[in-house]
């Protein structure tokens, strides 16, 4: 049985979370982060998940799922909550990341100071055009795609970010694999094949902005409608 950390509730150390609720505890730990920058110590449910963008009663599932339901009148210890979700989220330490690509896309990411605050650090960058290795950037210089196997067994990197042409992320999602990463974040429009036990999430703006459109569509066609009065349309 694993011990339980000074100051964290009853729950399980690790609990199984459904993925749902995995995908809010970002959000939960920026808003926390921004309170406890603004000098809250403490936070009521409904204050929590305002800042944080959902419902109270879902956030307060989320939380009983880590065994912690707050305090009856004063609501959760912000500095105890931060601390609770960035062990469940692994965030203890911060992960070496490996970036392949550095077009404008991954040159942006990799300039991108705000993965330090987040528990993250980008340890290497790749890139199979001769033009772009050696480059310097935020401190680290681009390595050829051929080094990759070596600088991820150095640096025991297991999570990467692919930022490169459709037609090359399945190549570098294999080399990433063969080398021994599980969890690949992955910008390139397309789909990745790789075995189990290796986890992908896909990050593609084309689609959110294709979403937003029909969001868009769907309000222009609402306008659109003749006015109703006394649930028939005017002129009919």
């Amino acid at each position: 049985m694993s011990q339980q950390r000074t100051g964290q509730s009853d729950g399980p150390d690790f609990p199984d979370l459904p993925e749902a609720t995995v995908a809010r505890l970002p959000e939960y730990l920026r808003a926390l982060h921004h309170l406890a920058e603004a000098g809250h110590d403490t936070v009521s449910s409904e204050g929590l998940a305002t800042a944080a963008g959902v419902n109270s009663a879902k956030l307060r599932k989320d939380l009983s799922h880590l065994g912690r339901t707050g305090t009856r009148g004063v609501g959760y210890d912000v500095s105890l909550l931060i601390e609770q979700i960035e062990h469940v989220l692994g965030l203890t330490q911060r992960r070496g990341v490996a970036l392949v690509g550095v077009g404008n896309l991954g040159h942006a990411l990799a300039g991108y100071a705000g993965f330090g605050n987040r528990g993250f650090r980008i340890a290497a960058l790749f890139d199979a055009d001769l033009g772009r290795v050696g480059e310097r950037i935020n401190g680290l210089v681009v390595q050829h795609i051929e080094d990759l196997a070596k600088v991820v067994a150095q640096e025991m990197i297991s999570i990467a970010v692919i930022a490169t042409p459709a037609h090359a992320a399945q190549n570098v999602a294999d080399r990433l694999v063969a080398a021994g990463v599980t969890s690949i974040l992955n910008f390139a429009p397309c789909v990745l094949n790789v075995p189990d036990g290796v986890d992908v999430r896909k990050v593609d703006l084309a689609i959110e902005l294709q979403i937003l459109s029909f969001h868009e569509h769907r309000k222009s066609a609402l306008t659109a409608l003749p006015p109703v009065l006394g649930g028939k349309a005017v002129g009919t």
